[in-house]
């Protein structure tokens, strides 16, 4: 049982050494066994980013059903049940009572998906493997969310529309802050003070850069659609764009936000873009748009032009919902734990219903009563001072999330000096 040490004067026990066989063989079988749920929390993890890209394609797909029934809904399917009540000759209803249906269909189908996968937290759950898979049993469900809309009474669609506008708006909401989001992150990784010298360099170029190309952006407005007194409403859009431009810039260069120029620049560039693509939106005419008014087709620039705004539908939604830590001003910078789910389903889902409504407006030109021209998306005045409202209020976020970071910045800079001389 016990042996004498070499010294002969301390006694060590025999059992011990049978006991440090036992400890170190049970650590061995510990490490498989953490190994083998690594793996499995891997591929489960590859498979839920997998299933992202196939949402995505199932909201292409249903972009582009909306699309066909809104240029050719009466002439592919004439006996659908809301046919009837349209008549034949309003075509209109045709249109927007056929991409309102679908869009529907595609509401129906990521609320249900939301609602299943909401507050999903550990790649272990069941509801994570229902959002990565049983597609069979999600393709049957698809189907009877697309079927059932066909069926419901037009007044019913028509309130549909009406609670599409506000979700429609919402999801607008949701991109600018987005959008915001990106744009703080491009200025902090170029213009933060840890980086090298040529880094800050290239920063400062590509804010030269946005600067100079919104400028031009503006002055090339001015010639193209402003180019008369009679068109003061475009003056007035342009003209206000530069004023933003120019509180941007202050405010980046404030002594309390003093983020800058680059997140401002990028945001002058992309208030710019929004103004001209709302002038675009405006009905053709010959005084205030070198565009004539089309009917029918259009040219190949009509067509490529739609199919480029049809990608951008799908892409806004998409990059819109993976993350959804872009809406909290104040971040938890943890890091995600081994078995925790790579995005939030539950947002995800959300604001693929959203987008739902959104492309249901955007192929209407926000307007439940209108007839809109083939090959086109988001065209009237409704869809231009949608566009500028817009605008406005993407200047409007940018400026209060700025002082807010900038005044949080502050904060912190006082608490660390005041922890350091203390």
């Amino acid at each position: 049982m016990f042996r004498m040490g070499e010294n002969g004067g301390s006694l060590e026990p025999r059992m011990m050494e049978p006991e440090l066989r036992n400890n170190g063989s049970s650590q061995s079988e510990e490490q498989p066994a953490s190994g083998q749920k690594s793996v499995k929390c891997s591929v489960r993890k590859k498979k839920s980013l997998r299933a992202r890209y196939a949402y995505g394609v199932i909201f292409l797909l249903t972009n582009i059903i909306a699309w066909l029934f809104r240029d050719y809904g009466e002439r592919i399917l004439p006996v659908l049940p809301y046919s009837r009540a349209c008549g034949a000759e309003e075509r209109e209803c045709y249109h927007t009572m056929g991409v309102l249906r679908v869009s529907l269909g595609c509401f129906i189908f990521f609320f249900l998906m939301f609602v299943t996968t909401c507050n999903t937290r550990k790649l272990h759950e069941k509801r994570n493997a229902w959002h990565s898979g049983w597609w069979a049993l999600k393709f049957v469900l698809l189907l009877i969310s697309f079927v059932i809309p066909f069926f419901i009474p037009t007044d019913y669609i028509q309130l549909y529309g009406e609670l599409a506008r506000v979700g429609a708006g919402i999801f607008l909401i949701l991109q600018l802050v987005s959008v915001i989001e990106f744009i703080t992150w491009w200025n902090n990784y170029w213009m933060s003070d840890e980086k090298n010298k040529s880094s800050c360099s290239i920063g400062l170029f590509m804010s030269t850069v946005f600067y100079i190309a919104s400028v031009c952006g503006i002055a090339v407005m001015y010639v193209l659609y402003a180019s008369k007194t009679s068109c003061s409403l475009n003056i007035f859009f342009i003209s206000w764009t530069g004023v933003l431009l120019i509180v941007m810039m202050v405010i980046s260069l404030h002594s309390r936000v003093n983020r800058g120029l680059l997140s401002s620049g990028i945001m002058a560039s992309y208030i710019v873009f929004l103004c001209w693509t709302a002038i675009r939106s405006e009905p053709g005419s010959e005084k205030c748009s070198p565009q004539k008014q089309e009917s029918g087709h259009g040219g190949w620039s009509t067509i490529v032009g739609f199919v480029i705004a049809l990608c951008a539908i799908v892409i806004a939604t998409f990059s819109t919902g993976i993350d959804s830590q872009t809406f909290q001003f104040c971040k938890n910078r943890a890091q995600l734990l081994e078995d925790d789910v790579p995005y939030s389903y539950g947002f995800f889902h959300l604001v693929f219903s959203l987008g739902a409504m959104y492309f249901a407006m955007l192929f209407i030109s926000w307007n439940l009563g209108s007839l809109t021209r083939k090959w086109s998306i988001d065209v009237g005045w409704a869809s231009t001072w949608v566009k500028i409202v817009n605008e406005w209020f993407a200047a409007t976020i940018y400026c209060e999330y700025r002082f807010l970071t900038g005044e949080f910045c502050l904060k912190n800079t006082e608490n660390i000096v005041g922890m350091t001389t203390g």
